[in-house]
Order: structure tokens, then C-alpha cells, then sequence
């Protein structure tokens, strides 16, 4: 059985720095690690990067939001695009070797990002989530029809607690993707060990 994914991810507020010590205690029970800054700067990624590198984290696990030029250059595992970025057919084309992951918001957009060539995708928002207020939620039943309709991972993301998971992983999907409910948790070891006891189950 394939393991279902869990992955991290920045939530731009937060010093990379501090991203990185709590991605130290939590990558053994992670799938990967976003770090999703807009308003960063290269050199910053750069150096958060290096930091994860130092904190333990490897740098498989390590995906840069947008910027492909500093995901190659750091020797990450991977790029996460959006529909701002560079097309994903370019970017496999350049970099054939590199885990592309592009963020999605109806089957029709997902259709054509997994033709293109995208490694996986991330679709959302699932639910309620304080980060979208006003925004309708997706939903589980919008969820699967995207998971049917592509041949490649589809990661859920938006509003996703531990009691919820197992919503998600009927759908299909190959897992989850959560901001503060990890990263601002009380305990974000503990609350990573939750995640992954739900994905598990």
C-alpha cells in the first residue's frame, strides 16, 4: 500500500529559521516540506533552505513554492507552481529529474496540469478554513470527481483537522497538505504524530 503523503507548509509569517527547527522534530512522520513564501526574496529562500539542510531536514523532502530557479540551484526535491509560475510542460521540459507539484481549483484545471506532465497536485480548499474567510469550500464530493478524472496524486488541502482525515482519504486522494495546524500547533510534534495516526488508520 502506498504511504499517503503529508506535507508541511510555510505560512509566510513565520521566520524560516523557526520553520526550520520545528521542521527538525517533525520530518520523520513528513512527506514534504513547502516552504511558501511570496514575499521572500531568493537569497531568503536561499537561506531558509539551508537552514532546513542544517536542521536535519533532507533536502528530498524540501519543495519551493514558484521559484524553480532556486529549487534547482538548492538541490531540493522538488517545485510546487502555481498559475502565476512558469507552465508546467516548460518546467519539465528544462528540468526532466525534478518532483513538479502544481495547485489546482477545478477538474478541468487539474485535467490539463496532469497532461502537461505534473508529478501530483494539490486541490483545494476542502473546508472552512480561517486562511480563505468568505471563500466557499470545495468540498469531499469535488475532491473525488478531480481524483477520478487524473492519473497522477491529487493532495487535499484547506481547513483539514485530524478528526477530518479520513473524509479526505475516501475521496482517494493520496493525501494531505496542512499550514497552521502543524506549524502553529502548541505541540507540533504531537500534532504531526495526530496527522499521521489519521492518514495511517
Amino acid at each position: 500500500m502506498r504511504v499517503r503523503e503529508l506535507h508541511v507548509i510555510s505560512n509566510g509569517q513565520s521566520e524560516l529559521e523557526h520553520f526550520a527547527r520545528v521542521a527538525a522534530l517533525i520530518h520523520p512522520y513528513v512527506t514534504a516540506f513547502h516552504l511558501r513564501e511570496k514575499t521572500s526574496q531568493a537569497l531568503e529562500l536561499w537561506k531558509g533552505v539551508m537552514a532546513l539542510r542544517t536542521s536535519g531536514v533532507p533536502l528530498s523532502k524540501v519543495i519551493i513554492n514558484d521559484r524553480v530557479d532556486v529549487a534547482c540551484a538548492s538541490g531540493v526535491g522538488g517545485v510546487q507552481l502555481n498559475y502565476q509560475s512558469l507552465e508546467v510542460w516548460a518546467v519539465r521540459n528544462a528540468f526532466a529529474n525534478m518532483r513538479i507539484g502544481r495547485s489546482v481549483h477545478d477538474v478541468q484545471e487539474a485535467e490539463q496540469m496532469s497532461y502537461q506532465g505534473a508529478d501530483y497536485l494539490i486541490y483545494g480548499h476542502i473546508f472552512p478554513t480561517d486562511s480563505k474567510p468568505g471563500q466557499l469550500a470545495r468540498g469531499t464530493k469535488a475532491l473525488e470527481e478531480v481524483v477520478k478524472r487524473v492519473r497522477v496524486p491529487v493532495i487535499a488541502i484547506g481547513g483539514i483537522k485530524p478528526e477530518n482525515v479520513q473524509q479526505i482519504m475516501v475521496t482517494g486522494a493520496a493525501g494531505i497538505a496542512v499550514l497552521s495546524g502543524i506549524t502553529a500547533a502548541d505541540n507540533p510534534l504531537q500534532s504531526a504524530k495526530n496527522y499521521r495516526d489519521a492518514l495511517d488508520i
